[in-house]
């Protein structure tokens, strides 16, 4: 299908000084959102990752059941939104997690750089969801976004959200920080959207440049933009570079902020974290806690 050409029906992106700008005012309004009741639902809109070259059947095992001992460790806190891993450990999180309503996330489509063959990455999709992932996260072509061939990079989004399905939630990873631009970024996220994803995503965490407030407010923007001429309500999701409960303070009043208070949920709202949970809990609860 043809996508580019839709992107012609959207204003363009803000310049970097109007970026700048925004993000500072935000920054002020950050400051009335870092209080405990903010942390409780950040903490609830985490996906909590475990993505290492060490991982194995023991360490995601004894990982996914120390989220599940949470219920009852903080009964006064909700606990996070998913467990995120990838695609070969979907089953082994499912085992550890079953009877609780614990959701599994799986980064998939040839995580983190998107660079295989577009079979392999149907194929690692459709086994992600196969063997019990609720929530898929992808990478856009990010080559093929710096050549704009946006096209085709749009196209694969739609071919993954057909292998995936209708019933599972879709986010796209549009690696802002290798996109660098507000153009671009803008760009990214309206394709994704365009080709059927349930949520932006910033970043895979796996290059230096991660999530930024700076990216998050182009983004949300993008999403704003389309829903107000679609009607469809696209998720954000901010990934990478979220450590405090601070950091998690400022996404949550980017999306307030932009999108109002009906982004903030679960639903439309994800934090990709794993050092984040730790301090988040220990603001909470007014002490450190090192709970993973």
């Amino acid at each position: 299908m043809e996508y580019a050409n839709h992107l012609n029906e959207y204003a363009p992106a803000p310049s970097e000084a109007q970026v700048a700008e925004e993000v500072a005012q935000l920054k002020v309004a950050a400051k009335a959102n870092e209080n405990i009741d903010v942390y409780k639902f950040c903490y609830s809109t985490i996906d909590l990752t475990t993505l290492s070259c060490n991982d194995s059947v023991e360490s995601v095992t004894k990982f996914a059941e120390r989220v599940v001992e949470f219920y009852n460790a903080y009964p006064e806190i909700p606990n996070v939104a998913s467990i995120c891993v990838y695609p070969s450990f979907v089953e082994t999180v499912g085992l550890a997690v079953d009877g609780s309503p614990m959701r599994i996330t799986s980064v998939a489509g040839g995580f983190p750089a998107s660079q295989t063959f577009l079979e392999v990455k149907m194929l690692e999709v459709a086994m992600a969801v196969e063997n019990g992932a609720d929530e898929v996260d992808i990478v856009l072509n990010v080559g093929k976004m710096l050549t704009e061939e946006y096209d085709e990079a749009a196209n694969e989004v739609e071919i993954l959200r057909s292998e995936a399905g209708e019933e599972t939630v879709l986010k796209v990873i549009i690696e802002s920080g290798a996109l660098k631009t507000p153009e671009l970024i803008r760009k990214a996220s309206l394709l994704s959207m365009f080709a059927g994803a349930d949520f932006v995503k910033t970043s895979t965490g796996k290059i230096d440049v991660a999530a930024t407030p700076e990216a998050a407010v182009v983004m949300c923007h993008a999403i704003k933009d389309f829903y107000e001429k679609t009607g469809r309500k696209v998720g954000f999701k901010a990934a990478g570079g979220v450590r405090t409960a601070e950091d998690a303070a400022l996404y949550y009043t980017i999306v307030k902020e932009i999108l109002g208070e009906e982004w903030v949920t679960t639903d439309l709202f994800r934090i990709g974290a794993s050092s984040a949970a730790n301090n988040i809990i220990s603001s909470i609860v007014g002490e450190p806690v090192k709970f993973f």
